[in-house]
């Protein structure tokens, strides 16, 4: 089992910026990658940001050279640099950790509660 806490939302000002975090605890050892999903009222959920173990990021398009995805191993915590907000990207974030495969680990994706990130106009 992996616990994700989750903070750092809130509202902002079109153009402002924020810093989301995402605390892992339990069977961090299982950990395959860290990342962030974020699902907009009426929108499907949406993959935004992700790191692997071994550094290798991904982003989406939309948020390339805008959001910057970090991570501390050592207390096992992923963040999200947000950086010229738009107002389109309100919505609720979300944490996710997919863990390694097998017997002990699982294989599942665990999810943080989210935290709502609001963007105004």
């Amino acid at each position: 089992q992996v616990h994700l806490v989750e903070s750092g939302g809130g509202l902002v000002q079109a153009g402002g910026s924020l810093r989301l975090s995402c605390a892992a605890s339990g069977d961090t050892i299982c950990i395959s990658a860290m990342g962030w999903y974020r699902q907009a009222p009426g929108k499907e959920r949406e993959s935004v940001a992700s790191i692997t173990s071994d550094g290798e990021v991904y982003y989406a398009d939309s948020v390339k050279d805008r959001f910057i995805i970090s991570r501390r191993s050592v207390n096992h915590t992923v963040y999200l640099d947000l950086d010229r907000l738009k107002p389109e990207e309100t919505a609720v974030y979300y944490c996710n950790v997919p863990v390694y495969s097998g017997p002990y680990c699982g294989g599942n994706d665990y999810w943080g509660q989210g935290t709502q990130v609001t963007v105004s106009s």
